[in-house]
């Protein structure tokens, strides 16, 4: 389901319009994970990297993970998503089942215990953000969709076609984006 800008809330997804350019964004969907007057914070959900948690993360115990392109903003911070709750203290809840951030010595106990997996936690490097009034002025000139999902969905394994599954589920007024080439100058 989309939403109207007045519907942006922690847990929205924002769907990029299929010409936003960019290694960022193109393509891509945004969960808000932060939405108030003053601004927006986000991480980009479907974009991993072929780069493991371990490459970037040296001083925490072996996880073979991969990591997500999270934003552009502190490209040089881990940010992370999890299903954990209070297991991780310090945790913000973004929706029912999923929070953000926490207590990253917690991460490295659980990680030591074998109690995290990929369904549980991802890992993001920078983060998408907005100040105020900004993500409404991209969204006034249709640089995004908003739409909803769920923590399952959210957190599922197959984020590469998260894109195309959420836009066909925005109905017939926007089943062309799918079928739109990612670089139209090679059209």
């Amino acid at each position: 389901m989309n939403l109207s800008t007045n519907e942006l809330r922690n847990g929205s997804l924002l769907l990029a319009e299929p010409f936003l350019q960019g290694n960022y964004f193109s393509r891509s969907v945004v969960l808000l994970a932060d939405y108030s007057q003053e601004g927006a914070f986000g991480i980009i959900i479907n974009k991993p990297m072929e780069t493991k948690v371990n490459e970037v993360l040296l001083d925490y115990p072996e996880l073979d993970f991969p990591i997500y392109l999270g934003g552009p903003v502190q490209k040089d911070n881990v940010f992370f998503i999890h299903t954990l709750g209070d297991i991780i203290p310090e945790s913000v809840k973004i929706i029912d089942g999923l929070f953000w951030g926490g207590d990253f010595e917690m991460v490295k106990e659980l990680i030591k215990t074998k109690s995290l997996n990929s369904t549980n936690i991802r890992f993001f490097i920078g983060y998408a953000g907005w100040t105020s009034m900004q993500l409404e002025e991209e969204l006034k000139i249709n640089s995004w969709v908003i739409s909803e999902s769920n923590t399952e969905e959210i957190m599922g394994n197959d984020s590469a076609k998260l894109w195309k599954t959420l836009v066909k589920r925005l109905g017939d007024d926007y089943k062309d984006w799918i079928n739109y080439p990612i670089n139209p100058m090679l059209n």
